[in-house]
């Protein structure tokens, strides 16, 4: 055998070896990974999420998949001729709006559950609004109406431990119930956090379209690879944390404070970035922790 063949075999060998403490450490936890961003849209990085979730459950894990499908929601307003409108950064959801989302997501949904059974895997796509499993309260924008948007006040995770006890992978659309059983539309990261909490994961990974928390956003030298909570306090009341990241960050440190033991925030457009994330010593992306965890990662 050539000796650069050789090297190549000795390298898979070593990630291999290198994955070993991850898959012995996450045997049977709960993994819930929020897929969202340029991953859903792009159909190679798409695959590639796929494959790194149904390797997690084929390995021991037990993941769970909370999609978005804002711009394919978007996009079907569009051909439905109507104009989306956006109140404070977030889409108004009117009564047609919302049964275009639900169409849609449910079609994404179930799209997402037919590429994990072509790899082997069972998959069982639901959404909030089975066996009452997102309820939830009308969300405001800043004291305005926005519509059928909905904020999550309550998780029944039955219907999931049903699911993962019976070697299930759940994958779930972010639609609730209010107590008047009218249908709402959830933004995807708060759905992901809400069920990660209720079913205390030990892990919660947002696939986004960034390479994770920078201290100086502008400076891609700043990326923080593992970031204990008190510390993210302190980088949003000094002012480093704005726009689209301020929210997400502090989902993940609602989601440690109520009992999730990590977080990760992950460029979704990196092929086999939960991989590389989660069985890899250094890891790609910004993970969150408590003030009490140990520190995972070693130079």
């Amino acid at each position: 055998m050539e000796e650069n063949s050789m090297q190549e075999i000795l390298k898979k060998a070593e990630v291999l070896i290198e994955a070993l403490p991850y898959i012995q450490r996450f045997n049977r936890k709960i993994i819930v990974v929020k897929y969202g961003g340029s991953a859903m849209v792009d159909e190679e990085l798409k695959q590639s999420v796929i494959q790194d979730v149904t390797l997690l459950k084929l390995v021991g894990f037990k993941p769970i998949i909370v999609h978005g499908g804002g711009k394919e929601i978007s996009k079907w307003v569009a051909k439905a001729g109507m104009e989306p409108e956006f109140i404070n950064g977030l889409r108004k959801t009117d009564a047609p709006t919302m049964e275009i989302a639900e169409m849609v997501l449910g079609k994404v949904n179930k799209s997402l559950v037919q590429m994990v059974e072509k790899l082997g895997v069972n998959a069982v796509g639901i959404s909030g609004k089975d066996g009452g499993l997102l309820k939830v309260n009308k969300k405001l924008s800043n004291g305005q109406d926005i519509g059928y948007v909905g904020e999550v006040k309550e998780v029944n995770p039955k219907i999931l431990y049903d699911l993962l006890e019976k070697d299930f992978l759940p994958i779930i659309c972010p639609v609730g119930l209010d107590d008047n059983y009218d249908t709402y539309n959830i933004n995807a990261d708060d759905a992901a956090c809400a069920i990660a909490r209720a079913v205390q994961a030990e892990k919660l990974a947002f696939l986004t379209d960034i390479e994770g928390v920078y201290k100086d956003p502008d400076d891609k030298s700043t990326l923080i690879s593992e970031l204990k909570i008190s510390d993210a306090h302190k980088l949003i009341e000094d002012g480093y944390i704005g726009g689209g990241m301020l929210p997400k960050l502090n989902n993940c440190i609602d989601a440690i404070e109520n009992g999730v033991s990590r977080v990760h925030i992950l460029d979704g457009r990196i092929a086999h970035c939960l991989l590389l994330e989660i069985f890899t010593n250094r890891g790609i992306g910004t993970a969150i922790l408590g003030d009490e965890e140990e520190k995972f990662y070693h130079e």
